[in-house]
């Protein structure tokens, strides 16, 4: 039997004391010798007869008060880190709780609860089965009636602090382990469904039948993969980056997208929708139902000045001899008023102009990799719109 850890490759451990030891070493030399944390794993990797086929990480308990050099977050830490382990499908989660804390507080089970809510993966495990209060027991735990869980759950006795010290072997502790379970009347009757062996047991099983049914999903994802990449492949074999041919193609392509994309701004139906500000067809919708009907209002005039200004023109108009109020009347007072209509109306053109050639600038973007071909593709556009302004003035 030996272990390696993949720090130090080379070395092989066959004292099991001097790994302990070596833990707790690495453990300083990354986090610090005051309790402080990291995420980065410490990898050991045990060979023996008697050991299964497990890989296991063991997560940190969550820390709900920082002491020592721990960060101030140290609880939301701890719990980001944990949950990327056990977020992922592939694991399987062993939610360890100890028999002598309420099993309603536990952090385990809640954590796990978040992550596999239909409790699929969750093996439960019950510690401290021996300190518990007299005359109390967890009997309804172990039979999976307090706190169901599909897989259930299964109570071990480690070796206490003092049994570490004084070098107890495991093989003593397993003796001991299931002499308790043996001998407690609260656990007699299920003393073979307790204890370490029979966890380790559960554990190989689980994750066997884990494998098996993850396996074809992994395998048909895995597939697909490559199927595309075999395809990406085949398109490359005749690839020749000189060709004109493609590089025609490549500046029809990006010229297409700048028109969709300038399209797609001017009529809001974008993919990407801006939520930060508002841009391009809303800028314009804005200057047309906000910015021009508030130039108009702000329009001034006195209805005094009106009335006399026609009675004037109505009395121009008729000279010396006057019959009928003339057409020309009419038209010369209107003309003045609808001239007031015309600096708002210029200036909305302008903004209108303004906008738009903000949103080309916008939509050229995209061709950043192409200095010349953006340049070009501004400059032809915008000249457009400047062509397009004159006639629109004269127009409006």
């Amino acid at each position: 039997e030996y272990a390696e850890f993949l720090h130090c490759k080379s070395k092989k451990f066959t004292d099991f004391d001097e790994v302990r030891q070596e833990i707790e070493a690495e453990t300083d030399r990354v986090t610090g010798n005051n309790k402080g944390i990291s995420p980065v794993p410490i990898n050991l990797r045990v060979y023996s007869p008697h050991v299964l086929n497990l890989t296991l990480i063991d997560l940190p308990g969550i820390t709900k008060v920082p002491v020592g050099d721990q960060p101030q977050d140290i609880e939301y830490q701890i719990k980001d880190m944990i949950l990327q382990f056990i977020s992922r499908e592939s694991s399987l989660i062993l939610a360890v709780t100890p028999a002598n804390m309420d099993l309603a507080n536990s952090d385990a089970l809640k954590m796990a609860k978040e992550v596999d809510p239909q409790g699929l993966r969750t093996i439960g495990v019950i510690t401290k089965l021996d300190l518990m209060d007299e005359g109390t027991d967890a009997r309804d735990v172990l039979e999976n009636k307090l706190l169901p869980l599909r897989r259930g759950y299964i109570g071990v006795v480690n070796r206490s602090q003092k049994d570490i010290d004084g070098k107890k072997d495991i093989r003593a502790a397993l003796a001991a382990e299931r002499k308790f379970f043996l001998s407690h009347p609260a656990y007699r009757h299920m003393a073979d469904r307790m204890g370490t062996p029979h966890l380790q047991k559960v554990l190989n099983q689980q994750l066997t039948n884990h494998i098996r049914e993850t396996l074809p999903s992994l395998r048909s994802k895995l597939q697909s993969q490559l199927l595309s990449l075999e395809k990406e492949v085949e398109e490359y074999k005749n690839f020749r980056p000189d060709d004109p041919t493609r590089k025609t193609k490549a500046l029809l392509q990006m010229v297409q997208q700048f028109g969709v994309d300038f399209e797609k701004r001017i009529e809001g139906s974008g993919d990407q929708v801006d939520t930060l500000e508002l841009s391009g067809g809303a800028r314009i919708n804005r200057i047309f139902h906000e910015r021009f009907p508030f130039e108009l209002v702000k329009m001034e005039f006195d209805e005094k000045d009106l009335r006399r200004e026609i009675s004037y023109a109505i009395k121009n108009i008729h000279g010396v001899t006057g019959l009928f109020t003339p057409d020309l009347a009419f038209e010369a007072i209107v003309k003045k008023q609808v001239v007031k209509l015309k600096e708002p109306c210029l200036k909305c053109v302008d903004l209108v102009i303004q906008e738009l050639i903000n949103t080309v600038r916008q939509c050229t973007s995209k061709l950043g990799s192409y200095p010349r071909l953006r340049e070009e593709t501004e400059r032809i556009v915008t000249t457009h719109i400047r062509e397009r302004e004159g006639k629109t003035k004269d127009q409006v």
